[in-house]
């Protein structure tokens, strides 16, 4: 009997140890959050494939919180509630200023594989019928832009928010806070967010919005294009609605809106709290996730043309990538 007794004390003593110096259980599940724009049912599978990754080469269960708001994403990494997720640079920017323990692990190559042309693209557009409105001498220009009722992602959003207020900021001489509210003696005459880029696009393509913010890659899935290309997008550009577009886009399946400008960004980091992860466990999701098995998961990486709703295009791998390389975002915000 004291044997036993002393086994248990010595089991728990190492337990209280193990916490005490920052470690976890061996067993102890993980958090993957999402951003609105991931939580949608038709990435299932992708979120699934991504959260094998990490979860394989950790050997721990991880769960996935699912959002429908980018505070809550941010707060909850930040927080040490979370482990990983995938934010948008202004996100990673605005949660590191909150917990510098917050970190990039990865982000998604160019075609290149490298990141030399590791970017996406964000977008302003509008309803075709409208495209006479945002031209002035045949050329389109952001100066027609004053009194519309316009559509942000989140003032969290990378392409959604930080990219396009920056771009009309300059344009007007304004503050991108001066943007973040509409009326007669602003730039527009309302401000609307959709919360996620699906929801912004969605705004513009049901009239609620004369135009709006969203990415070529975050609408990918809903849309075809009938001018112009997804990797170069270019202002002229006209995209469409899928016929058996997922919902809410199938209500309104072959809408088409033209672009009235496009700004290159850089692509989004997958993230990580380090007060949650140890050195090791870090090393071997970097090692996982940039390997050649990984780039060619095809539900994570999917090839052109098939019906797989993955985030990445087959082509594209993995890169390591390290916080300054987001500093462009924070010089948006200057």
């Amino acid at each position: 009997m004291k044997k036993v007794l002393l086994v248990l004390m010595m089991a728990a003593l190492a337990a209280t140890s193990l916490v005490a110096n920052g470690g976890s259980e061996a067993d102890e599940a993980l958090v993957w959050v999402w951003y609105p724009n991931e939580s949608t049912p038709e990435f299932a599978d992708a979120r699934a494939a991504v959260i094998e990754v990490a979860s394989t080469a950790l050997g721990k269960e991880i769960t996935e919180q699912l959002t429908t708001d980018y505070a809550i994403a941010i707060e909850t990494l930040a927080n040490e509630n979370a482990a990983l997720s995938w934010f948008g640079g202004e996100g990673y920017v605005q949660c590191h200023a909150k917990e510098p323990a917050v970190l990039p692990l990865v982000t998604n190559s160019g075609k290149s594989g490298t990141l030399a042309d590791a970017k996406y693209y964000s977008m302003l557009g509008t309803l075709i019928e409208n495209d006479a409105d945002y031209k002035i001498n045949g050329e389109y220009s952001l100066d027609t832009l004053k009194q519309k009722r316009f559509s942000f992602v989140s003032n969290s959003s990378t392409s959604g928010f930080r990219v396009p207020s920056s771009i009309i900021k300059s344009n007007f001489n304004v503050s991108a806070e001066d943007l973040l509210e509409g009326g007669s003696d602003m730039v527009f005459s309302e401000v609307m967010f959709g919360g996620s880029h699906q929801g912004s696009f969605f705004n513009v393509l049901t009239g609620k919005a004369d135009i709006g913010a969203f990415c070529n890659s975050c609408v990918k899935e809903y849309i075809e294009w009938k001018s112009g290309s997804y990797d170069d997008p270019a202002a002229g550009d006209v995209i469409v609605v899928k016929n058996n577009a997922d919902a809410p886009f199938d209500q309104v399946p072959g809408k088409e809106v033209v672009l009235v400008a496009t700004v290159p960004v850089l692509n989004a980091p997958i993230v990580m709290n380090t007060n949650v992860l140890t050195d090791e466990e870090v090393a071997k999701l970097q090692a996982a996730f940039t390997s050649d098995a990984t780039a060619a998961n095809e539900i994570i990486f999917a090839p052109k043309g098939s019906d797989v709703k993955g985030f990445f295009r087959q082509g594209q791998r993995f890169c390591l990538v390290e916080d300054a390389w987001y500093d462009p975002i924070r010089a948006l915000a200057e």
